[in-house]
């Protein structure tokens, strides 16, 4: 029951959702999910602490940076499922769709110019 209400509370905020939706198939850094969702680092950390608490994603650090990405086939079965769900349901959303389209453009920005820009606001 403590995975599952894990779980439920992760989900429970639309951001945190667009997070785990930008994570389908690739690894992003901090500065790229700020960046995406257009919300300060801070923020964005504290919702990254929520899903990775929930077990609904994973991370990575390489030097001063911390990657993310949703976990593999060996996490539990809530996490799988919700997952499943999450990305069956929203993931044809237009506010999916608007989010892959700004992700693109993300990518192509080096992270390090991300984190720069974001320093300074």
């Amino acid at each position: 029951m403590k995975d599952f209400m894990a779980v439920t509370k992760a989900l429970a905020d639309p951001n945190r959702v667009r997070v785990l939706l930008a994570l389908d198939g690739r690894e992003l850094c901090v500065c790229q999910i700020s960046e995406l969702c257009g919300v300060a680092p801070s923020t964005i950390s504290k919702h990254l602490s929520i899903l990775y608490q929930a077990g609904l994603i994973e991370s990575r650090k390489e030097e001063r940076w911390v990657f993310y990405r949703l976990p593999g086939k060996d996490a539990p079965v809530v996490v799988r499922e919700a997952m499943d769900w999450v990305l069956k349901s929203l993931g044809g959303t237009p506010q999916a769709a608007e989010d892959r389209k700004k992700l693109k453009a993300v990518l192509k920005i080096d992270p390090k110019v991300i984190c720069q820009r974001q320093l300074k606001k």
